[in-house]
């Protein structure tokens, strides 16, 4: 790599966020403890907020989206990284209020960095991305809280994006029947292929709908919100679990306490910004097992950073089909 790299960089314009491809040098990196250059981001659906302003996402201006990234450790003054390490960033902040991934060298503190796993690759790293690693983090909480492949089908919301996608690879994998609910009726062989057993038309659960209604699955994984998590918790089994981690269709909650006090259904908050090391730590070991990686491979594809806004558009509208690679080095 030159003294100089590109990036995406997003400053504030009178009309909104205005993003712009740059040529810049190591001094316009943030503070850190670990440079990396990087191989690898993605396009979540948090990029895309950011990127065309639909959400406040962008907390500093001028700023590097991508809540993402992988890369190599160039330089490392903090113990647990050395020239060479495999790293992968989800979070922290990092695209928000702290320069991101949409760019050929990353400068950020060691404790935001996992060490992969030699199982996946920085390219597979990205496919996960913070969706698919977020996915992981939900079905950790299905396991905690006893949800097992015995107790029921498992509903998955938003079923064609990044965390359903996974969701579902990592569920069928796992010995779970997934169930999974989508607007695109045209995605349901992908999905099937993926492992799911039943598609559900969003339309479904996307009204308003009863306080509670029929038991129809022992857990779920909801990228959703809004009507649809209330729906989802209202038809949810005795005892079961919904893993909340997302908000599609709005970050309202319209529901009653019913499926609470009276199955015992448990909500679990799913963060994913900031949650614990030890978490993620999980999280990685459990994806280089549980995932099935020809899946992934199925549910990904390629793209350059030259491509980034137009994903980032994409993906707002609900049109970005499982979890885009971008190289930035391309």
């Amino acid at each position: 790599m030159t003294d100089t790299f590109r990036a995406i960089r997003v400053s504030k314009g009178e009309a909104g966020p205005k993003a712009e491809f740059v040529n810049l040098t190591e001094a316009d990196l943030m503070e850190g403890d670990v440079t990396v250059a990087v191989d690898y981001s993605t396009v979540n659906y948090k990029d895309g907020l950011a990127l065309t302003g639909k959400a406040p996402i962008i907390r500093s201006f001028p700023l590097i989206p991508g809540i993402d990234f992988s890369g190599k450790v160039e330089k490392s003054s903090h113990a647990g990284f050395k020239p060479g390490d495999r790293v992968v960033l989800n979070g922290y902040g990092v695209g928000e209020g702290h320069n991101g991934g949409y760019a050929q060298k990353a400068r950020v503190k060691g404790d935001w960095l996992v060490k992969l796993p030699d199982a996946i690759s920085n390219e597979r790293a990205m496919a996960i991305g913070t969706a698919g690693y977020t996915s992981m983090l939900c079905v950790l909480a299905l396991e905690h809280n006893g949800v097992t492949p015995a107790s029921g089908p498992i509903l998955v919301t938003g079923a064609a994006g990044g965390v359903g996608s996974v969701a579902i690879a990592l569920l069928s994998k796992l010995g779970y029947t997934v169930i999974a609910s989508t607007g695109r009726a045209s995605e349901a062989d992908y999905l099937k292929s993926l492992g799911a057993s039943e598609i559900v038309d969003r339309n479904e659960l996307s009204a308003p709908g009863k306080p509670i209604g029929k038991e129809r699955w022992a857990g779920a994984v909801d990228a959703v919100g809004s009507h649809t998590l209330a729906n989802v918790l209202a038809m949810t089994k005795y005892g079961g679990t919904v893993a909340a981690c997302g908000l599609a269709q709005g970050m309202n909650l319209p529901a009653s306490v019913a499926p609470f006090i009276l199955r015992g259904v448990t909500l679990a908050g799913i963060d994913s910004v900031m949650a614990p090391m030890a978490k993620r730590v999980e999280a990685y070991k459990r994806l280089a097992t549980d995932l099935d990686m020809k899946k992934l491979d199925a549910m990904s594809f390629r793209a350059k950073l030259d491509d980034v806004p137009k994903l980032a558009e994409e993906i707002i509208a609900g049109h970005v089909r499982g979890r885009a690679v971008i190289d930035v080095n391309a």
